[in-house]
């Protein structure tokens, strides 16, 4: 039966509703931010930041977008070689331990329904999930083709991700023909990186029709906001290659993203705008400000981005290199990259220095913003330095464990110094000769206590 598209509603906020749903109010989430309420309602209200609380959660929401702190993603999940539950419950433990602001569960292989609930009852944070993989998943147990779905089979898999809770929804809606036309006559490198694009490419191709989800994208709509879920437009054209960095294209969806915002937005419901990939470093500034003029400000949502790519192994490096320069020129959300990136499934341990890498990175751009709180993290951390108090300085460090670890490795013979420098340790010798270590001054920054965790 084919699905029938409904028409937005009109009487709803310019920026999407405003949601009161979760625990401790907009007030509480406002403080976090070391903003006021009324500037972080203002924001709501325009679409600028979104608040990602499920009507059905109670957790702490999360504010993203302007004027906030910069957002840190981690995906989890199986795959159809490894699924293991506890594997994956595991990584979100680890995630949340060291400062993930969300989590993606993407899994695709075995009981994907056990281990989304499994997620969203343990997880404290937000939970962001892709339909799309249930529809092709769900097909499969019927013994047939993801191709051979209908539209409602794909908005049933969009309906039941939000029946369950989860806070936001990546959806592929900015993929149209027209789109894949500009596609095939670019001549990428890599073509189609995005799992979700290229199932929705291949599903169109073989079909001869329209992405389902944009044509159907009121109901889409419609479905986030009973639930009081955001929507994250993905970039399923994003590039793969630094070679095809700001195609043809990548802006063509981006172009047609900025109109499903606005469409978004009338409906009452709360829009983020996912975006590249591969960038190198020259192009970044302009791929935010694109973001950021075609999409009317929104939340915009960064995988990296990567600067390179030559960094297998060490992917989570070059997408830091990328995301602190994205941040800095306006970006609000960071999805991390592991170690595995290109390579395999993350481990536990992957998770855990994709995170902390992106979260340095998150930090680093609060700093050059002059955010209020995150000057004051580093100023705390340097005086502890100064004044060689290793308890104080580990404790206030991005990841307090690995610091320790490294730091009770090997004790100098020096007391009061580390191994590097030993009885050369330049505080050390300063502060016996007299000079007291100064408590400095705060270069920018405003009141505040940074970043969660770290008070």
């Amino acid at each position: 039966m084919k699905a029938k598209a409904k028409s937005p509603e009109p009487k709803a906020r310019a920026g999407g509703a405003i949601p009161r749903q979760g625990t401790g109010g907009l007030a509480s989430v406002a403080a976090r931010e070391h903003v006021s309420p009324a500037l972080l309602e203002k924001h709501l209200a325009s679409g600028k930041v979104v608040v990602l609380c499920s009507k059905r959660r109670s957790i702490m929401p999360l504010a993203v977008g302007k004027d906030m702190t910069v957002k840190v993603n981690a995906n989890i999940g199986t795959s159809p070689d490894t699924s293991d539950l506890a594997n994956e419950l595991a990584k979100l433990r680890v995630a949340v331990a060291v400062g993930a602001d969300t989590v993606m569960d993407l899994s695709v292989g075995g009981d994907v329904d056990e281990v989304r609930a499994a997620v969203i009852a343990e997880s404290p944070v937000p939970i962001g999930t892709v339909p799309v993989y249930q529809t092709a998943l769900d097909a499969r147990r019927k013994g047939k083709s993801f191709v051979d779905t209908s539209a409602r089979e794909m908005l049933t898999g969009v309906e039941k991700h939000l029946s369950d809770g989860v806070d936001f929804i990546t959806v592929h809606c900015g993929i149209t023909r027209q789109n894949v036309e500009i596609l095939a006559r670019a001549g990428r490198v890599c073509g189609v990186v995005s799992r979700g694009g290229s199932m929705t490419i291949e599903w169109m191709r073989r079909n001869r029709k329209e992405n389902p989800l944009y044509e159907y994208y009121d109901d889409v709509l419609a479905m986030a906001r009973e639930y009081g879920a955001a929507v994250s437009l993905g970039d399923g054209l994003r590039p793969g290659a630094i070679a095809d960095a700001t195609d043809a294209a990548q802006v063509a969806e981006l172009l047609t993203i900025g109109e499903l915002v606005q469409r978004a937005r009338a409906a009452g419901v709360q829009a983020m705008v996912e975006g590249p990939g591969h960038v190198p470093l020259d192009q970044i500034e302009a791929n935010v400000k694109l973001e950021k003029s075609a999409c009317d400000g929104a939340p915009f949502y960064l995988l990296g981005p990567l600067v390179t790519d030559v960094g297998c192994g060490y992917d989570h490096i070059t997408g830091a290199i990328g995301g602190a320069l994205a941040a800095w020129h306006g970006a609000d959300f960071l999805c991390y990259v592991t170690p595995s990136e290109h390579l395999g499934l993350p481990t536990i341990e992957d998770v855990r220095q994709g995170v902390v890498a992106s979260r340095i990175a998150a930090h680093a751009a609060d700093v050059a913003r002059h955010h209020p709180g995150a000057i004051d993290w580093d100023l705390r951390v340097s005086r502890a330095r100064a004044a060689l108090d290793w308890k104080a300085m580990i404790a206030g460090c991005v990841d307090p464990q690995r610091a320790e670890t490294i730091f009770s490795a090997a004790r100098s013979r020096t007391e009061g110094a580390c191994t590097m420098c030993g009885e050369f340790c330049a505080i050390r010798r300063m502060t016996a000769d007299g000079e007291e270590p100064k408590r400095g001054r705060r270069p920018g920054g405003g009141k505040g206590t940074g970043r969660k965790g770290h008070k």
